[in-house]
C-alpha cells in the first residue's frame, strides 16, 4: 500500500470519526422529568400535561411548610410564605397568585397578624384583610374559584410552643365571620377548625409538634380534608 492510499485511508477515517462525533452531539437529549420548578419558570403548570386546572395554595408557613408534591399528584403552585401577615400578603398578590393564571385559590391567612400582640382591634383587621385579598383576586383572576379554609387552631399548652400570642377565641371570631362572608358571596368555606381541634379546644397535640404548624399526621389530616373540594374541579 503506498503513502497515497494510506493518506486517503487515515483522512476517510478521520471524517468517519468526526462525524460520529458530531453526530452523537446534534442528537436530541434524552427528556427529563418536568421539575415543579422549571414549570413555574416556564409560566406553565403541570395541568399542561394533565389538564387545564391550575391550583394556588396562599398563606403562611402553614402552607409553605406544607409538602404538597408528596401528597397530590396535582398542578398545585405553593404560594406558602413563611411568617406573613395578612397585609403582606396583598401587595405581593401578584407573584404569589395572578402570574399562575389560577383557575382555583386555596386561602388560609391569618394566624400570624395575632403572633405578636393580643389585640381585640386585630380581629376586625384581620377579616377585612382576607376580603381585600378575596376582591383583588376576584378582580383581577375573575374565573379563578375561591376556597377559603378557617385559620387553623393553636395549642399554647405545649412546651416550647411557637404559637405566641395567639389566641383560639380569636380565631374562632375570625372563622365565624369567614363563614357568613363565604355564605354571603357564595364563596366556598373550609372549616379545618373543628376537625383539628382537641376537646378541649386547641390543636390536638397528635396533629402538632410545636403547637402552631401541623406535622405529618396533620398535614394527612388536613390533605383528607381538602381532597374533595380539589377534586371537585377535577372531573
Amino acid at each position: 500500500m503506498n503513502k497515497i492510499m494510506r493518506k486517503g485511508i487515515i483522512i476517510v477515517l478521520i471524517i468517519f470519526i468526526v462525524g460520529i462525533i458530531v453526530g452523537y452531539n446534534l442528537k436530541e437529549p434524552e427528556k427529563e422529568v418536568i421539575t415543579k420548578k422549571e414549570i413555574v419558570e416556564k409560566g406553565k403548570t403541570t395541568n399542561d400535561i394533565l389538564k387545564k386546572d391550575n391550583i394556588v395554595f396562599l398563606g403562611d408557613s402553614i402552607t409553605e411548610y406544607y409538602p404538597i408534591d408528596e401528597i397530590f399528584n396535582l398542578p398545585i403552585i405553593n404560594s406558602g410564605k413563611s411568617g406573613y401577615k395578612t397585609d403582606q400578603i396583598l401587595p405581593e398578590l401578584k407573584e404569589l397568585v395572578y402570574q399562575y393564571n389560577p383557575t382555583s385559590v386555596y386561602i388560609l391567612i391569618g394566624t400570624n397578624d395575632f403572633r405578636d400582640e393580643d389585640d381585640d382591634k386585630l380581629v376586625n383587621e384581620v377579616e377585612e384583610n382576607i376580603v381585600k385579598i378575596v376582591e383583588n383576586i376576584q378582580r383581577y383572576r375573575s374565573k379563578a374559584k375561591i376556597y377559603i379554609q378557617s385559620i387553623y387552631p393553636v395549642n399554647r399548652t405545649i412546651k416550647n410552643n411557637s404559637a405566641n400570642h395567639r389566641q383560639n377565641d380569636e380565631i374562632i371570631e375570625v372563622n365565624n365571620y369567614l363563614k357568613e362572608y363565604c355564605e354571603k358571596e357564595h364563596l366556598t368555606y373550609i372549616d379545618m377548625y373543628n376537625k383539628l381541634v382537641d376537646e378541649d379546644g386547641n390543636l390536638s397535640k397528635e396533629y402538632t409538634n410545636d403547637g402552631l404548624h401541623p406535622n405529618e399526621l396533620g398535614y394527612s389530616r388536613i390533605s383528607r380534608e381538602l381532597l374533595p373540594f380539589i377534586y371537585e374541579i377535577e372531573e
